[in-house]
């Protein structure tokens, strides 16, 4: 198997614990020495878009995740061990489900927007 810098394991651990706001520290971090590298960035985006829509800010979540998308075109089908065949049915599930005239609600009211679909990232063998 590939080594890959320690970040990028620790952001699977985080993502799959729910934990996005570490993902995009921890991403941000290997991004910064690499600001070419749109697979980090859109697995940015797309962890900062989940933790928006938890918070009620549906038209920034609505915003990081078409970027997400757009930026992991490209790496398609698989990349750094990460099959994003399995990931893009999640983001554009996502863009369906973010309700639409809706910029923001209140945090106390964040249970009632629709609930995302489960996604667990892992690398897999290249």
């Amino acid at each position: 198997m590939t080594d890959y810098p320690i970040e990028y394991y620790e952001f699977f651990v985080c993502f799959n614990e729910g934990d996005y706001y570490t993902c995009h520290d921890l991403l941000e971090e290997m991004w910064m020495t690499e600001k070419d590298n749109l697979f980090l960035k859109g697995l940015l985006q797309m962890s900062v878009a989940i933790y928006h829509y938890e918070y009620g800010n549906v038209k920034g979540a609505r915003a990081m995740m078409r970027t997400a998308h757009k930026y992991l075109q490209a790496y398609r089908p698989k990349f750094w061990g990460l099959d994003l065949e399995k990931i893009y049915p999640f983001i554009e599930q996502a863009l369906a489900i973010f309700p639409a005239g809706i910029d923001r609600i209140p945090f106390e009211k964040v249970k009632q927007l629709p609930q995302l679909p489960q996604l667990l990232l892992y690398l897999e063998d290249d």
